[in-house]
């Protein structure tokens, strides 16, 4: 399994990836999801990657290599995209291109075409985007009033995303909050699991000022983790008992 967040606040775009796949209990790899396609001084894009790990390195090459046009037009790559969402129809359009070329190997092995996509960045002076790229090649773009979006296995992450982000939140803020939902999808789920890598870009720098991973038994994540878990206990021995049933004989 995966999980993959990516959230876009007023000062920039924080994104979060973990790196396990499995093809079972006993095939367990680490493989990077979380890739770069960045001129530094005039566009910092990422892309956050879910589901068949072939459609995905098949997908990441073409946009490097260039994705043939519509109507003839000649091949473009993702670098070369003039605005983000013009970017966002090229990784679509590679999606596609990529279930063109492997349709019938899929279908005879009775494989089920599945690859979701975070993609967000900036280019030059247009604004920061933020998009969900589905595996037909559609995408949507997240808003201000939900200021994040999330592909892979999201549900044990996205309770702490609902109650603690808003658009107006802190740049590293979100990236805190980012890394709690993921430590609450990994302890919820053995298919997500360190190491995670993580990426930051304020709006308008136009380059990476995050680029890391977090491998096991790093201080800080460590210390998050175990920092979250006493702040929910404490929050659980804080609130009343309920008022239902006999009276507590305390």
């Amino acid at each position: 399994m995966t999980y993959c967040v990516g959230v876009l606040v007023e000062d920039g775009l924080v994104m979060i990836a973990d790196t396990r796949t499995n093809a079972g209990l006993d095939d367990i790899s680490t493989y990077r999801k979380l890739h770069h396609f960045n001129v530094p001084g005039e566009r910092v894009m990422m892309l956050a990657s879910a589901g068949n790990l072939s459609i995905t390195q098949s997908v990441l090459s073409l946009l490097s290599e260039g994705v043939e046009g519509e109507a003839g037009e000649p091949k473009m790559r993702l670098v070369e995209a003039p605005t983000m969402f013009q970017a966002a129809q090229l990784v679509g359009r590679a999606i596609r291109r990529v279930r063109e070329i492997e349709k019938a190997g899929f279908e005879a092995a009775n494989l089920r075409f599945s690859v979701s996509l975070l993609f967000g960045g900036q280019i030059g002076t247009d604004p920061m985007k933020l998009y969900l790229i589905y595996s037909a090649g559609n995408f949507i773009e997240c808003s201000g009033d939900a200021p994040f979006l999330q592909i892979g296995e999201h549900k044990y992450g996205k309770p702490i995303l609902d109650r603690a982000v808003k658009y107006e939140t802190d740049l590293y803020d979100a990236l805190k909050v980012g890394l709690v939902s993921m430590d609450s999808t990994m302890r919820s789920n053995l298919g997500v699991g360190l190491p995670i890598d993580i990426a930051l870009v304020r709006r308008d720098a136009l380059n990476l000022e995050v680029n890391h991973r977090i491998e096991a038994g790093e201080g800080y994540f460590h210390d998050l983790r175990e920092r979250w878990s006493a702040a929910l206990r404490a929050a659980h021995r804080a609130i009343p008992r309920p008022p239902y049933g006999p009276a507590d004989p305390k």
